[in-house]
């Protein structure tokens, strides 16, 4: 079923005309859910940025939220991260990093950002919620990253990144239809489109009348950086690696939205792929599927490292990817904007 709507969705086909009335019906009581809560939204005492997507699937958001809250670190910020904690059972209250960054008690993307940035994380459905519990117990956090949030209205934000990936909007219809939560013209509301692509990807083709005075634009593409031997914690920068790898033949698995994106990174930077595996996203890689591969190495995604368990299958290893923009500049931009609003922000304490 899934293969069969992700085939419908890149064309105006007949399943996905077939689809129209319930994108119809998902798109009004959508709007009305949505409306609903920016009236009441919750406004926080510090800057919010959301980063988000309008196309379903994996788009690449959470590379984009790790350089974010890195690049805001780097210019002497204190970020905080909240998310939903998707794969995890959160319950009634939040989830704090401070009591455990696991994947089983933060959710997968969360436990990652939390072990490559260092940043406090709160997880809970309820974004707000998270947000007030976050700056509770970490007063100095002045500016708050949404990861995951953009369809969350109920909590104010101050500015927007969407990220998208080759994709673009699909056949721009709704779902079921299509592959869009939201309609297309969502993209003019954004304050930056990130488009994440993989080597030798061209852009997607976006209707102009979906940009036109919209978004600034940038293009984000991947490349390997560093590699962590899991069993043994032996972390090596990428080129090392390669070096002392050769041409060996390799397996990859990854249980990501997009995981033949990750394997055409690793092909792209000289990785010769016997065999590659795809997980379902947010699951963890089966023991048995492991032990079907070949032997040598199997490279997999952090996102996948942070699921696995001890005793670690030793033929693991976790490759960690650099973004790298077409546009550095727009995180200075980010950076400036952010002053410009926690300028109008009355003192947390008034």
């Amino acid at each position: 079923m899934e293969d069969c709507l992700l085939a419908a969705w890149r064309h105006r086909g007949g399943l996905s005309t077939l689809l129209l009335p319930l994108s119809w019906l998902y798109g009004g009581l959508s709007a009305r859910r949505l409306r609903s809560r920016a009236r009441r939204a919750w406004q926080a005492p510090v800057p919010v940025v959301v980063v988000g997507n309008i196309l379903i699937g994996g788009t690449g958001k959470t590379p984009v939220t790790v350089a974010v809250c890195q690049a805001l670190k780097a210019r002497g910020w204190h970020p905080g991260i909240i998310s939903r904690g998707y794969g995890a059972d959160i319950g009634p209250q939040p989830r704090l990093s401070d009591q455990g960054g696991e994947a089983s008690h933060l959710g997968d993307e969360p436990a990652l950002i939390h072990a490559v940035t260092g940043a406090p994380v709160a997880v809970h459905p309820r974004r707000a919620l998270a947000a007030c519990t976050l700056l509770s117990a970490h007063p100095d956090v002045n500016v708050l990253i949404a990861d995951d949030g953009l369809q969350h209205t109920a909590l104010a934000r101050d500015l927007e990144i969407i990220v998208q990936d080759g994709r673009g909007i699909g056949n721009g219809r709704l779902l079921p239809a299509g592959p869009l939560r939201e309609p297309p013209v969502r993209l003019d509301r954004a304050d930056w489109l990130v488009t994440h692509l993989a080597t030798d990807e061209p852009p997607p083709s976006t209707p102009a009348s979906a940009t036109t005075g919209g978004p600034r634009e940038i293009v984000m593409r991947l490349q390997p950086e560093r590699i962590t031997h899991l069993a043994s914690r032996r972390d090596l920068p990428w080129t090392t690696w390669r070096s002392e790898q050769a041409a060996a033949p390799c397996s990859a698995a990854a249980g990501i939205g997009r995981p033949e994106r990750f394997f055409a990174m690793l092909r792209a930077a000289g990785v010769t792929l016997v065999r590659t595996l795809r997980i379902p996203d947010h699951q963890a890689i089966p023991a048995e599927a492991l032990r079907d591969l070949p032997g040598g190495p199997v490279l997999i995604t952090p996102k996948d490292a942070v699921k696995c368990t001890v005793p670690y299958d030793p033929r693991l290893w976790a490759v960690s990817a650099a973004p790298v923009f077409s546009d550095p500049g727009w995180l200075d931009a980010l950076d400036q904007r952010l002053r410009a609003v926690a300028a109008r922000r009355p003192p947390r304490h008034a």
